[in-house]
């Protein structure tokens, strides 16, 4: 296997309420589940390929919970990065080099049997995790917002975070409100209000880097 690792913040937006009972081995919040996700890897590489201040996205879909398969999913790697960059982070997006079950991208690439092709688009993503807010706009594709959630009696923001220990994406999420609008092939038509997660990105072939 080619061997890589990336490094950088993700933000991810699902129709889930916050907190996303998936990630407490519950059936999703409306049965099914949709979501994008968006990546900025500031240093990594897939074997000799540079992969620092490439910029990612990917909108996905299911028709019930994610283990029980028959998902749809779409890439979308930034116009800037060059055909090998791009080809490097589409293997690494579908499970690619990658040992089973060790990452987010080989479970979700597993479960969604439709891939759609990947696209070359400009992709505008702002990250604050501090601030635990966002945004991601692809055209013709997708666009996302996202805020920290709030207190509802002083209207304050709120605080709250997820520590997975062994978890295949990452090790700790800040938690946080978003809204996704879709113009793409999938549409997402649940994604209103709903979960967000802003985490530090540490992810090679055989999972997620505690020494990061």
């Amino acid at each position: 296997m080619v061997e890589w690792e990336v490094h950088g913040q993700e933000l991810a937006n699902c129709n889930c309420d916050s907190g996303c009972p998936c990630q407490f081995m519950s059936l999703p919040t409306k049965g099914h589940c949709e979501a994008i996700a968006a990546f900025r890897f500031d240093s990594g590489h897939y074997g000799d390929v540079d992969l620092g201040g490439t910029v990612a996205a990917m909108v996905v879909q299911w028709p019930g919970p994610i283990h029980d398969g028959n998902g749809t999913m779409q890439i979308i790697v930034d116009e800037g990065a060059s055909p090998e960059q791009r080809d490097a982070i589409a293997s690494i997006m579908t499970g690619g080099d990658t040992a089973e079950m060790a990452t987010m991208w080989w479970v979700f690439s597993a479960m969604a049997p439709n891939k759609l092709e990947t696209l070359s688009r400009p992709i505008s993503l702002e990250i604050d995790m501090e601030g635990r807010t966002g945004r991601c706009s692809v055209p013709g594709v997708f666009e996302t917002s996202a805020g920290p959630i709030l207190n509802p009696v002083s209207g304050e923001p709120h605080r709250a975070r997820i520590n997975l220990p062994q978890g295949f994406e990452f090790r700790v999420a800040e938690i946080a409100r978003g809204t996704t609008r879709t113009s793409g092939a999938i549409a997402l038509d649940g994604v209103t209000d709903s979960h967000v997660h802003i985490v530090d990105i540490h992810l090679s072939g055989g999972g997620v880097l505690d020494a990061a």
